[in-house]
Formats: C-alpha cells, sequence, structure tokens
C-alpha cells in the first residue's frame, strides 16, 4: 500500500503546479525577469508558499506573484510525482 498525501499537503503542491503551468514572463514589474502567476488560489496557501520562499507576492493587491527559484524546481519536482509533461 503506497502512503497517500494529505489534502492540505495536495492542495499546497497542487497549486504551485498550477501556477507553474499557467505562468507568463514579466520583465517591467521587478528589477529582474520573472515568471510570473495569477493568483486566484486559496490565499492562505499563496502566503504561505510566499513565506517559504516559493513565490513572491510583493503587493497583497497584486492580481499575481512571481514565482522564484526555489518555486520553479519545486515545481518541477512536483511534475514528476504527478507523471505531468511540461510544456513550457
Amino acid at each position: 500500500m503506497t502512503d497517500k498525501t494529505s489534502p492540505e499537503k495536495a492542495a499546497k503542491e497542487l497549486t504551485i503546479l498550477l501556477m507553474y503551468l499557467t505562468r507568463f514572463n514579466e520583465q517591467s514589474r521587478f528589477e529582474s525577469d520573472f515568471d510570473m502567476a495569477w493568483k486566484g488560489y486559496d490565499f492562505d496557501i499563496i502566503n504561505e508558499l510566499d513565506k517559504e520562499g516559493y513565490i513572491r507576492q510583493g503587493s497583497h493587491r497584486s492580481k499575481s506573484v512571481a514565482i522564484t527559484d526555489e518555486g520553479m524546481k519545486l515545481s518541477r519536482e512536483l511534475l514528476t510525482k504527478y507523471n505531468i509533461s511540461d510544456w513550457m
């Protein structure tokens, strides 16, 4: 029998994974070139991902977040875990 992922952990993993899969590139908002994602997800999870360094929210009023290098790395690992192809 395989260990199951808790619903809370799955929600956080799938949120960062969806952010990664739906990301877009924006150069003007920040000093560097970042992959961005819309933040239409659970705000508690978004706050956790920000606190853990996987994303940067900037202003909490912003409609998008920047995915950090750590967030990109985690997302690629989750692609493997969930057996999803990367298209970008």
